[in-house]
């Protein structure tokens, strides 16, 4: 097991951010085959086809919330390797789904196998580490995360290109494979003995009470939730924005990639200085930056049509920038009271976060039609209230 103050070794930051990537690879690979696979599927519009990328959310914000509380009890090891499973035979079903509704299901259930590699991570580094450490490792982990968002929406569109939109889910199984045996062979089990809960309704009932005596865990866990509900607009409409707005359908793959090359590249940096400045400080200063830049691309382009792509890719990629700076802090300052109950309490805190980002992009993303403008709006909106509620936090924090 880590030191909690242990440097991190770079193999456990390598396995710790494939486990996440899976959900990223299953999520950003498929972007660019949406309208292949609504052909396919007999599936016509548009914004009925996002549900495809919008319901894998649900799918791993309902997963986490029975996984985390599971993997307190019988330990995160066994938990990931049930969440592998799951992915596996939903992957088969989208494979093999007459009609978008199956596939809907599919993907949902997508989501509930992935909620376990990506909620248990995150109770396995918290296991490992706390504090200002914690955020390092959680951003080292985002930092390599990020990579395959820059790489799959490209690879997806090859894939397309050569075999069809279904070898992209043979892809992602392989993948799930390959990262299912590296941690099983060179993973150890982080939670101990004396820690583990007897599983019983009772878990989630004590858990919740447990995580609502932490005003701070709550606040951040409700930023977490708007400031995610704001980019997974971004994300489910992407396709709509390039492809059809811009019309820019074979450079899609590549514009997708140059603005999570942002992300990764606060990420990194934040890895950095956090030690140096702390996670709240760096977090709160890239809270206030991204609320400035959505406010300002809401008063240039009032009333008017899409700016140039240049102007729009450099106010995105001005605005994830800060993501990396707000994402990883946000998780570990919810995370940091609840350590002992760190399976439970990062079930809770990523279903609460995604329960709250669902409906959030789902009404955004349905103004996206003919302007990025209501994005925009709403990217300025989550970001004032994640700021009223971040004031709010440090005012109820005990000295």
């Amino acid at each position: 097991m880590q030191s909690e103050n242990q440097k991190p070794n770079f193999e456990f930051v390598a396995l710790m951010a494939s486990l996440m990537s899976i959900v990223a690879l299953a999520i950003d690979a498929l972007l660019p085959a949406i309208s292949d696979i609504g052909i396919a599927i007999k599936s016509k519009d548009p914004t009925v086809n996002q549900l495809l990328i919008t319901m894998i959310f649900l799918g791993l914000g309902i997963g986490q919330l029975f996984f985390g509380p599971l993997s307190d009890s019988y330990g995160r090891k066994p938990i990931v390797y049930l969440g592998f499973i799951v992915f596996a035979i939903a992957s088969v079903i989208c494979l093999f789904a007459p009609n978008i509704e199956i596939m809907v299901v599919g993907r949902i259930f997508q989501g509930i196998g992935l909620s376990a590699p990506r909620t248990i991570t995150i109770s396995i580094i918290r296991d490992s580490y706390k504090g200002d450490y914690m955020a390092k490792v959680m951003s080292f982990v985002v930092a390599f995360f990020i990579l395959i968002p820059v790489v799959a929406p490209a690879i997806g569109k090859l894939i397309l290109d050569e075999f069809g939109w279904e070898a992209i889910f043979y892809v992602q199984l392989f993948f799930g494979l390959l990262v299912a045996i590296w941690f099983w062979k060179r993973q150890k089990e982080t939670l101990k003995r004396e820690y583990k809960i007897p599983f019983s309704v009772r878990v989630f009932i004590d858990g919740t009470k447990e995580f609502l005596k932490y005003k701070e865990t709550i606040a951040f866990t409700m930023i977490s939730g708007l400031v995610t509900g704001a980019f997974l607009v971004y994300l489910s409409a992407s396709q709509h924005i390039f492809e059809n707005q811009y019309e820019l359908k074979e450079a899609f793959p590549y514009i997708f990639a140059g603005l999570a090359v942002s992300i990764g590249l606060s990420t990194f940096l934040n890895g950095t200085l956090v030690l140096r400045f702390g996670m709240r400080k760096l977090s709160f200063m890239a809270l206030c930056t991204f609320c400035i830049i959505a406010l300002l691309y809401v008063i240039i382009f009032w009333g008017t049509p899409n700016p140039s792509i240049y102007i729009l890719v450099t106010f995105l990629f001005a605005q994830f920038f800060c993501l990396g700076f707000m994402w990883g802090n946000f998780r570990s300052i919810a995370m940091e009271p609840i350590g002992h109950i760190a399976g439970i309490g990062a079930a809770i805190n990523g279903f609460v976060s995604t329960l709250l980002s669902i409906p959030i992009a789902t009404l955004i993303g349905y103004f996206v039609d003919d302007t990025v403008w209501p994005m925009f709006l709403g990217l300025a909106l989550c970001g004032l209230g994640s700021f009223i509620i971040f004031m709010i936090s440090k005012k109820l924090k005990p000295s």
